[in-house]
């Protein structure tokens, strides 16, 4: 009869082993994919963002530079369709003026927010758009 009780110990015992290192297995999967994945990607995400936000900005400046002081002044861009894999979009912050206008660049989860280089206080930006397509900037010195 000891042979079969540790027979059987030897078996629960193994069985145990199992179900708790299955339940970490899962735990581990589950929790590998938020931090790998995810984290990698928002991160990504925010650094390209920003990225799209100065060249929109120094487009907008650049612009600023040359325009005439009478007359209206037109350029086109193009920004990268999406951000892995996502749409995104690049807006001005409705509620900033002056030397305190911004761009946002944002896919509705991560965001990230530049400031209008060198012409904030001196002229108003607005508008918004996406990557789909080509961009267009327009400057009119009557202010339309």
């Amino acid at each position: 009869m000891k042979h079969e009780d540790e027979a059987v110990s030897t078996i629960l015992e193994y069985m145990s082993i199992t179900a708790v290192l299955i339940t970490m297995m899962i735990m581990l999967t589950l929790i590998t994919n938020s931090i790998i994945i995810e984290d990698s990607a928002d991160n990504l995400k925010y650094h390209t963002f920003v990225d799209i936000g100065n060249g929109v900005s120094a487009r907008i400046v650049d612009l600023y530079v040359i325009a005439p002081s009478n007359g209206r002044i037109t350029t086109s861009f193009d920004l990268p369709d999406d951000v892995a894999g996502a749409d995104y979009t690049v807006k001005m912050d409705p509620s900033a003026s002056g030397a305190a206008q911004q761009i946002i660049v944002t896919d509705g989860n991560v965001e990230s927010v530049i400031s209008v280089a060198g012409i904030g206080a001196t002229k108003a930006v607005t508008g918004n758009t996406t990557g789909t397509g080509l961009n267009r900037i327009i400057y009119d010195s009557s202010g339309v």
